[in-house]
């Protein structure tokens, strides 16, 4: 069975972006964990901070219990660096939690953000921070003089703009049976709850993409994910 790692820079972002990923290997009797990197408390919240007397402690409190509720309606499992954001930094220090968090879990497929995002200070950082963890975990798929995982299939997710951050699809993901879940974990994200039309819409586009490319009228919802690795097969 599939064993999925997502990496997520704020408490949200797998929500929106790979909902249907997580819920279509949980749906197949696979597992799947979210490492959220920060909860989005300061640059992502924004609608907690219209609240009087607010307090960042508080935000993140509120963004983990969403996170957690929406991870259940796709079967995972959340876990929260809290390391801050806007900025997030990856220090020595984090970066070495985070390949502990991938040779604990041993990934069949990695998920994080795209290399670049002209809106987002947070994601770019993301990405790199899960490109260098994953080669320290693997080992390049080599023998090591430290413990290693069998090297993951790793994809990015796709940004909110993918034009503008060098995203161009290589695999899209047929989510239409599980598009209830995904519906479900968007709708706990009250913190950022506009994104949810925006991403329902996402998915209509895609699942039209994905129609087009494969001759499959019955995909009504899609996600779409970009390889950076090399997919290995032994025949077509």
């Amino acid at each position: 069975m599939t064993r999925l790692l997502v990496v997520s820079a704020h408490a949200a972002d797998f929500v929106w972006r790979a909902g249907g990923a997580i819920a279509s290997v949980t749906a197949a009797g696979g597992t799947a964990h979210i490492v959220a990197l920060s909860y989005g408390e300061r640059g992502e919240s924004g609608e907690l901070w219209k609240t009087p007397d607010q307090t960042e402690e508080n935000v993140k409190r509120i963004r983990h219990e969403e996170a957690s509720r929406a991870a259940a309606h796709l079967g995972a499992t959340f876990e929260g660096f809290d390391l801050g954001d806007y900025p997030l930094v990856m220090d020595d220090s984090a970066i070495n939690r985070l390949v502990k968090a991938m040779t604990d879990f041993a990934p069949d497929v990695l998920l994080t953000h795209a290399e670049k995002d002209p809106f987002n200070p947070d994601h770019p950082v993301a990405y790199a921070a899960t490109e260098r963890a994953r080669q320290l975990a693997s080992g390049a798929g080599v023998a090591s003089a430290f413990p290693t995982i069998k090297p993951p299939q790793f994809l990015l997710f796709e940004p909110h703009q993918p034009e503008l951050c060098g995203f161009v699809p290589t695999t899209f993901l047929d989510i239409t049976a599980v598009f209830g879940q995904k519906e479900a974990a968007m709708g706990e994200m009250g913190a950022q709850g506009y994104l949810k039309t925006y991403y329902t819409e996402r998915a209509a586009h895609r699942a039209n993409h994905a129609r087009r490319i494969s001759g499959r009228s019955e995909i009504k919802h899609a996600e779409a994910f970009m390889r950076v690795m090399p997919q290995v097969i032994s025949s077509w």
